[in-house]
């Protein structure tokens, strides 16, 4: 990964997408596992059907970590500040999400040269599930 230079960035960059493949549940179950978020709303069909839903469905969480990858892909895990999400919709399986980032400010804070980014994961059908909004610093 090229480091990425404080002064090479301006307000309304784009980061680069993040791109998935549809939701299954294959990547519910593992995402469980790793988790350790075994609600069974995510990957019992049975339990999410009683429970008023169609289907299992994505983890929050998940999402979120999708929107981490957006940022430390970009500028490296050790650079991020602050991460924090708004979860706006449900995401359901079959759900291709677009994940993506933009500088929204330059600042200067705790004397670190700063970059705030807005965050948002969009499945196919242009429906916002998650927003979210990170603080990077830069040497």
């Amino acid at each position: 990964m090229k480091a990425i230079e404080y002064d090479a960035i301006a307000v309304g960059d784009s980061l680069p997408e993040l791109q998935l493949e549809p939701v299954n549940r294959t990547g519910l179950a593992l995402f469980a596992g790793a988790s350790g978020d075994h609600n069974p709303i995510h990957i019992d069909t049975d339990f999410a059907r009683r429970a008023g839903m169609p289907d299992v469905f994505s983890q929050g969480m998940l999402g979120m970590a999708w929107l981490g990858r957006v940022v430390t892909r970009w500028v490296g895990q050790g650079r991020l500040r602050r991460f924090d999400a708004r979860f706006q919709g449900i995401t359901h399986l079959g759900n291709a999400m677009t994940c993506q980032g933009r500088v929204v400010e330059k600042l200067e804070l705790g004397g670190e040269r700063c970059a705030r980014i807005e965050l948002s994961s969009v499945n196919q059908f242009g429906q916002t599930k998650i927003v979210g909004e990170a603080l990077v610093a830069f040497a």
